[in-house]
């Protein structure tokens, strides 16, 4: 089974050309502001464009209001929305009924009764995403690069697809995928060489730890 890899936090031509050469199926264009990955609207339609039938464009955002995210989707034509803020059950569902694409919405997990919340996410995104919860203080939502226990997604069964994210990096996504039993990856910091650079051996390294080592 080949692991679907999102390489997010895109923000260069050569990242792009890394995550699609390298067989990832998403990519992910971050519109909030406080983000390192931020990516203003005019290089972002580049990547987009750049990206277009290579992976699936990604727009990431957070609590924006309706102006905000017809501005985004008018302009970059995402494939999905993906909801990384404090967006509730109704207001995903209003966002996907009135947009019209397909819905990520972002969890934040640190225990197991931060789970308790799917059934209610499930019915109205059309994919999950479970996150390390923000540290305290934080200015943003996101795992910031922390990973949580992945063994809380083990074995349990999920209506709709989800993805795993928070702390992946090449050396440890495979153990993460064993231990939690994700399908599909997301992947930001962790193939960095500093904030909001990608590095395009990381990625590299990252989409080939995801696939089944065969032995010589």
């Amino acid at each position: 089974m080949t692991i679907a890899v999102k390489i997010c936090g895109l923000t260069s031509a050569d990242a792009v050309d890394a995550a699609a050469g390298a067989g990832a199926a998403y990519g992910g264009l971050v519109f909030h502001r406080r983000s390192p990955r931020f990516v203003a609207m005019e290089p972002a339609q580049a990547l987009a464009q750049r990206m277009r039938g290579r992976l699936q464009v990604v727009a990431l955002v957070a609590d924006m209001d309706d102006g905000e995210l017809n501005s985004v989707i008018g302009a970059i034509k995402p494939d999905l929305i993906q909801l990384h803020g404090a967006e509730d059950v109704r207001r995903t569902a209003e966002i996907r009924a009135r947009f019209g694409l397909p819905v990520i919405k972002a969890l934040a997990v640190a225990e197991s009764a931060d789970l308790q919340v799917v059934p209610d996410f499930e019915a109205v995104a059309d994919m999950l995403l479970f996150d390390a919860r923000a540290p305290e203080g934080a200015d943003r939502r996101g795992g910031h690069g922390a990973a949580f226990d992945w063994k809380i997604l083990s074995g349990r069964s999920f209506v709709k697809p989800w993805f795993l994210a928070g702390g992946l990096s090449p050396d440890n996504v495979g153990r993460a995928i064993q231990q939690s039993g994700a399908k599909y990856v997301d992947v930001s910091s962790g193939v960095e060489s500093a904030p909001g650079v990608k590095d395009v051996t990381a990625i590299a390294a990252f989409i080939a730890a995801t696939r089944p080592q065969v032995a010589a």
